[in-house]
């Protein structure tokens, strides 16, 4: 299995147009020891010809045409031919948030692919938002399917689906709020624990684990769910979202905390670093990192920490085979 991340940061990349924190204005400024990075995007692939992508981000145009291996290749036999595509075969939505589906929006240039969600999310993007019906405009129209929020889906790359998946995806329901363009009224007609997913992807015996957003309350954190699949996988990408949990009201930029807004933080008590399993030996991955993160600073004794706690963090082109 070959995994690439295509975006690292969360909502608004890093610079983000309108933020003047201390690590947006410095790496503006060309003074910062570290990486600018767009919106949080995997994309894996189990046989070299047909990519999934994991979340559909904002910035999912450029980041295809920025990946070579994710554009159509040269059309074979001349006029008259069949004009070649892209060879993504389908997405998987952790969420319906802003920065997991938008990027849906820039695939409706007629292409048909498959688009796992949870039903409840399905009902978001098919109900709720009409603008996403653009993606029935394919021949045949985008196809959707129906994630389990405790289920297991095997994955045909060809039409005999009577031949062995090639590969799974186990659905890990985590909770956590649904997003607050929704109406209260129509939040209340969906399951709560469709909201947001975490995914495994199994091939034979290698697991990814994919995670960007562990949901907590101030009064109690999230379902400890995805504690058992990252000590049996070999990759986890994990929620780096936020340092403290205080960290949006100390920099200015929101009265709430990373808690409030549906991710645990990496530090304080009840924090990732903390929380995160110690018998676990496969890559420790965080991604989806906010642009007023300190471990975005190559040099700030939060980056050590979160390497010297056994982590990675990830970086727009990062790639590797699992």
């Amino acid at each position: 299995m070959r995994v690439r991340v295509l975006g690292s940061a969360a909502g608004g990349g890093f610079p983000q147009w309108n933020c003047a924190c201390s690590n947006c204005q410095r790496i503006r400024a060309g003074k910062f020891p570290g990486r600018a990075r767009s919106q949080t995007q995997l994309a894996f692939t189990t046989n070299s010809k047909v990519w999934f992508l994991l979340s559909a981000s904002p910035d999912l145009r450029t980041q295809i045409t920025g990946t070579a291996e994710l554009c159509p290749g040269p059309t074979v036999g001349g006029v008259g031919a069949e004009p070649a595509e892209s060879p993504l075969g389908g997405v998987f939505l952790p969420s319906a948030d802003v920065d997991s589906v938008a990027g849906l929006l820039h695939l409706r240039e007629f292409q048909s692919f498959f688009v796992f969600a949870t039903p409840s999310v399905q009902r978001i993007l098919q109900e709720e938002n009409r603008i996403f019906r653009v993606l029935e405009r394919a021949d045949p129209p985008v196809k959707w399917v129906a994630l389990s929020s405790k289920g297991r889906l095997g994955c045909h790359l060809d039409e005999d689906s009577g031949s062995a998946p090639e590969f799974l995806c186990a659905t890990i329901p985590l909770g956590g709020p649904y997003p607050d363009y929704l109406s209260p009224e129509f939040q209340r007609s969906l399951v709560a624990e469709e909201s947001t997913s975490a995914f495994v992807i199994h091939q034979g015996d290698k697991r990814l684990f994919y995670a960007p957003s562990i949901p907590a309350t101030e009064a109690s954190t999230s379902s400890e769910a995805w504690k058992s699949y990252v000590e049996t996988s070999g990759v986890s990408f994990l929620d780096g979202t936020f340092w403290s949990d205080d960290e949006l009201i100390r920099t200015g930029r929101s009265k709430r905390t990373a808690r409030r807004v549906g991710h645990v933080p990496l530090s304080g008590p009840d924090g990732l670093l903390e929380k995160y399993p110690k018998n676990s030996t496969g890559r420790r991955i965080l991604i989806h990192i906010n642009n007023t993160n300190p471990i975005l600073d190559e040099s700030s004794p939060q980056h050590r920490a979160v390497l010297d706690a056994g982590f990675e963090i990830a970086y727009d082109g990062m790639e590797f085979e699992l």
